[in-house]
């Protein structure tokens, strides 16, 4: 392996927090996907199914780093908050907050990594666009239809 110029305790418990992160997703998604009901359920439910498998994949990933390294992944999950809100519209604007919270614990891990680790740099660049894809999905999905403009969320 090549050799690591990066802080490494702090790029280990930055992973490990990305892992908790993850899993609390999984669980979240799919506790969402139980409380949705009306005439769009199937297609929303099989959507929130869908991102708590990403969630899922994201940990794996996360987890298969830190071992790269040599350490023990977490056994912990992220906070998970039940706010009683199950509106399509609340679930979304929970959804939207924690995976903006997801993708900055990627962004620090890239800052942790620029120019110290191809590996680790390049996992932080894969799963950064890929909440930036997500983030911008949710985005359209808070839009009324016909709205172009980008949902306000601030």
């Amino acid at each position: 392996m090549a050799e690591q110029n990066f802080d490494k305790a702090k790029v280990m418990a930055l992973l490990n927090e990305i892992l908790e992160a993850e899993l609390a997703g999984v669980v979240r998604y799919t506790h969402y996907s139980f409380m949705v009901f009306g005439h769009s359920r199937i297609p929303i439910v099989s959507w929130l199914r869908e991102q708590a498998a990403s969630g899922l994949a994201h940990a794996h990933a996360a987890g298969e780093m830190v071992t790269h390294f040599g350490e023990h992944p977490s056994l912990k999950i992220g906070n998970l908050l039940e706010t009683h809100q199950h509106e399509i519209n609340d679930i979304l604007l929970e959804s939207l907050d924690s995976e903006r919270q997801g993708l900055q614990l990627y962004k620090d891990l890239l800052a942790l990594v620029k120019d110290q680790s191809v590996v680790l740099e390049e996992y932080a660049r894969q799963m950064i666009y890929e909440e930036e894809l997500h983030l911008g999905e949710v985005n359209k999905m808070l839009r009324k239809p016909g709205d172009i403009q980008v949902f306000p969320v601030d």
